[in-house]
């Protein structure tokens, strides 16, 4: 009897810390892992900062995992297995995708493969700045087998338990395990093998985000890319990827109002950002952009 090959799908909003956890995973699992990740924007910049590590790597871009990238998606398992043989596939899905139909179609398509677990990486400084959750983070909470909820440093033991209370509200089962920079026993992530059969989701997607990206192989001015990042307003929920200083390239994160800079080792200004109703103000983002250029 073949054996089958176990599957964890992290999921989870936007900026919420998986890509981190990734890195993290790769920095403290010694087992053979595969990482399939699926990335929104036309970027893959979470790919480049997964890539050079110890690791067998897909990245499935251009679409959400969950609908209209199916088909390719069941391929590059069906390829990692054939080719790789790894010990654990570990599926990084965007931040607008719904788990339940990815879950479906990995019981349903791929034989060779059994489902470990879903893993719901939620920001505790998220959940207290945005508290009404959307339609999909609802449902990426409620398929969750274990939510991290990240971030925790950053708020109150008030506020901390009042989320905690919000997430069993929408998934009584799941165990909730509290996170700094998604640093958490993997223990605790791998061999979950919970059973479960999910039913055909009625999926109608319909992303709320909007996403575009920038590069450039000009160098930036620190201080003035400090006070574009300061001055991002609301609609603008995520930015993500590399910024070129005379110094150095940074790696760039920004999630709900907050940033940091992380030195990185890549070449060029590679950014993308993502919000609501964003496409409206690209050209005004990218105007304020280049005026750091030197």
């Amino acid at each position: 009897m073949q054996v089958r090959t176990p599957l964890t799908v992290i999921t989870g909003p936007l900026g919420s810390g998986k890509t981190t956890l990734l890195r993290h995973i790769l920095n403290t699992v010694s087992s053979k892992i595969a990482i399939l990740m699926n990335e929104f924007g036309e970027i893959a910049i979470d790919s480049k900062i997964i890539a050079g590590k110890n690791v067998e790597m897909a990245d499935l871009g251009g679409g959400c995992v969950c609908c209209s990238l199916l088909g390719e998606f069941e391929a590059a398992v069906e390829e990692i297995i054939d080719t790789v043989d790894p010990d654990i596939i570990v599926v990084e899905t965007t931040g607008v995708a719904e788990p339940d139909a990815l879950v479906f179609d990995i019981q349903e398509s791929l034989p060779k493969v059994r489902l470990d677990g879903v893993v719901t990486v939620i920001d505790a400084d998220a959940m207290v700045k945005y508290p009404s959750v959307g339609h999909t983070t609802r449902l990426q909470i409620e398929g969750a087998d274990t939510i991290l909820l990240n971030k925790v440093d950053l708020v109150s033991k008030s506020e901390l338990k009042a989320i905690e209370e919000k997430l069993h509200s929408f998934n009584e089962v799941a165990s909730i395990l509290h996170t700094q920079r998604g640093q958490v026993d993997t223990d605790l992530l791998f061999g979950i093998a919970r059973e479960r059969v999910e039913k055909p989701p009625h999926h109608v997607h319909q992303p709320e985000f909007e996403s575009f990206s920038y590069t450039s192989e000009a160098t930036f001015n620190p201080e003035c890319f400090e006070g574009f990042a300061d001055s991002l307003e609301t609609d603008v929920y995520r930015a993500k990827g590399f910024i070129q200083f005379d110094s150095g390239t940074y790696l760039f994160n920004f999630v709900a109002g907050r940033w940091d800079l992380e030195r990185f080792e890549q070449e060029g200004t590679e950014l993308v950002f993502i919000g609501k109703q964003l496409r409206d103000r690209k050209e005004e983002i990218i105007s304020q952009l280049k005026t750091c250029e030197q």
